[in-house]
C-alpha cells in the first residue's frame, strides 16, 4: 500500500480500488490545512486521524507539505471522490449506505437522489441531535440505529472534529464494513451547495469560490494559518516538535 508521511500524518496516496478490508471496520478520514490546526489543539481528534485505516485529502491544499518538503504530490483522493468511488461500489453489489448526520431535510434529498441514480443501493439515514457532545442516550439510539441496519459503508456528516473523534470514540461498536466521515459532502450531494464549475477546480481555487459562496468558512483562516506557519517552519528547519508533531 503506498502512503506518504508528512506533517505527523500518513496519507494514503494509492487509487482507491486498492484498498483493502483487512479487518471488520475500515475507517477513512480527510485531512486538510483546517483540521491540522484544529489537531494541533486538540490531542483526541489528531489521534483520531492518526489512527484512520486511511487518510486522504480534504481539498489538495494539504498536498503542499510534500510538495514542497519532499518535491512530490499526494494522489487527489478528495471527499466527493472517496464518496463516488464508495457509492458506485456499494450500488454495484446492491448493498446498503447509512447516512449519519446533517438535518433531515438534507437527508430526505439525498435519499431521493440516491434512489434515482443508484436504485440498486439500499439506504438509511439519521439526523441525531445537533450539539457539541452526545450523551449515553443519544450514543444509544445513534448506534442502535446503525447497527440494526448494518450498512456496507457508514458515511458520517458532523463537521470537522466532531464525526471524526464520534466514529473513533465508538469504532468497537459500529456494525458496518466501512466509516467514511466526508462531512460537506452530504450537503454537495444534496444540492444545498451551488455546484463550483470544472474550471476553479483546474486552477485549484475552488477553495476562492467556496468561500465566496460560504463567507462563514473565513473562521477557519486561523488553523489554516497554523498549518501554513508549521510548514514553513518544517521547510526552513525550525524544528518546533517531538517525535515529529509540531
Amino acid at each position: 500500500m503506498n502512503f506518504v508521511h508528512t506533517m505527523g500524518f500518513k496519507v494514503f496516496n494509492d487509487n482507491l480500488e486498492n484498498i483493502s478490508k483487512s479487518k471488520k471496520l475500515i475507517i477513512i478520514n480527510t485531512i486538510s490545512p483546517n483540521s491540522y490546526g484544529i489537531s494541533t489543539k486538540d490531542y483526541f481528534f489528531r489521534e483520531a486521524l492518526k489512527k484512520s485505516d486511511y487518510l486522504v485529502l480534504d481539498g489538495v491544499y494539504f498536498a503542499l507539505s510534500t510538495i514542497l518538503m519532499q518535491r512530490k504530490s499526494i494522489k487527489k483522493n478528495q471527499g466527493p471522490d472517496v464518496f463516488s468511488y464508495f457509492i458506485n461500489k456499494v450500488n454495484t453489489k446492491k448493498g446498503k449506505v447509512f447516512f449519519l448526520g446533517s438535518t433531515q431535510a438534507t437527508l430526505d434529498k439525498i435519499n431521493k437522489k440516491l434512489k434515482c441514480e443508484y436504485p440498486d443501493i439500499v439506504m438509511d439515514s439519521y439526523s441525531p441531535p445537533f450539539k457539541a457532545e452526545f450523551n449515553d442516550i443519544d450514543n444509544y439510539v445513534i448506534l442502535d440505529k446503525i447497527n440494526k441496519f448494518n450498512p456496507d459503508v457508514l458515511f458520517v456528516g458532523m463537521t470537522c472534529p466532531k464525526q471524526e473523534k464520534w466514529v473513533y470514540r465508538n469504532k468497537d461498536k459500529i456494525n458496518a464494513s466501512y466509516a467514511i466521515s466526508i462531512g460537506a459532502v452530504f450537503d454537495w450531494y444534496a444540492g444545498n451547495e451551488k455546484e463550483i464549475a470544472s474550471m476553479w477546480w483546474r486552477l485549484n481555487l475552488a477553495w476562492l469560490i467556496r468561500t465566496i459562496n460560504r463567507p462563514e468558512i473565513l473562521k477557519r483562516f486561523p488553523n489554516i494559518g497554523i498549518f501554513f506557519l508549521h510548514l514553513l517552519f518544517a521547510i526552513i528547519g525550525i524544528k518546533k516538535y517531538k517525535n515529529g508533531e509540531f
